[in-house]
C-alpha cells in the first residue's frame, strides 16, 4: 500500500520522528512510503488518494513556516476521494491552548474540501491540557495524532504504533 507522507519541519523534531520511528513502523505494517517536504510539493504530488501529513505547531497556534507558505495553495486542493491522516508535534505544557493546532487547521481544510480525515485519537489522561486547542474535534478527540517531544518523548513510539495500527485498517 503506497502512502504519500508530506511534512514540514523547522527544528528537526518532526523529521526526526519520521526518520527514526514513523517510517519503520509504517514499513513494518506493509506501507510503502514516499516522503516529501511540503516546501518541495508540486500539484502532481496531490494526484494520489492516501496521505499522511506531518506538522509541528509554532508559538501561539501558528502553522510551521513551510506549511504557512504553502497554506493558500493547500486550501485550493480538492480532497474529494482522498483519505488523509494527520500527525503533529506541539508543547502541551508551555502552549496547551495551542497544542498541535496545526493538526486541526489542516484537518478542517481537508474536510471542507471533500476529503476524509482518519486517525482521530483519544485525548486520554496522559495529555495535560487545561485549554481546548484547535487540534480537538471535541473535548476528548484529536483530529489526528498529537505528539509532545518536548515533554513526553518517551510516549512517541507507543502512540505512533497504536495510531498506525488504527489507520492501517482504514487505508
Amino acid at each position: 500500500m503506497c502512502i504519500k507522507l508530506i511534512y514540514g519541519t523547522y527544528t528537526g523534531n518532526t523529521e526526526n520522528v519520521i526518520d527514526n520511528i514513523l517510517l519503520s513502523v509504517l514499513e513494518d505494517n506493509g506501507f510503502q512510503v514516499e516522503t516529501i517536504g511540503v516546501h518541495t510539493v508540486t500539484p502532481e504530488d496531490w494526484n494520489h488518494d492516501k496521505f499522511i501529513l506531518g506538522i509541528p505547531t509554532w508559538y501561539d497556534g501558528e502553522l510551521q513556516s513551510d506549511w504557512e507558505d504553502y497554506f493558500n495553495l493547500f486550501k485550493a486542493i480538492s480532497f474529494k476521494d482522498k483519505t488523509v491522516a494527520i500527525f503533529g508535534l506541539g508543547d502541551q505544557l508551555g502552549y496547551d491552548e495551542w497544542f498541535c493546532d496545526g493538526v486541526g487547521i489542516l484537518a478542517k481544510v481537508v474536510i471542507e474540501n471533500g476529503g476524509k480525515v482518519i486517525g482521530l485519537t483519544e485525548k486520554d489522561d496522559t495529555y495535560e491540557l487545561e485549554e481546548t486547542p484547535k487540534s480537538l474535534v471535541d473535548d476528548s478527540t484529536f483530529y489526528g495524532l498529537c505528539l509532545d517531544e518536548d515533554n513526553q518523548g518517551e510516549l512517541t513510539q507507543q502512540r505512533l504504533e497504536k495510531w498506525i495500527t488504527q489507520i492501517k485498517e482504514v487505508f
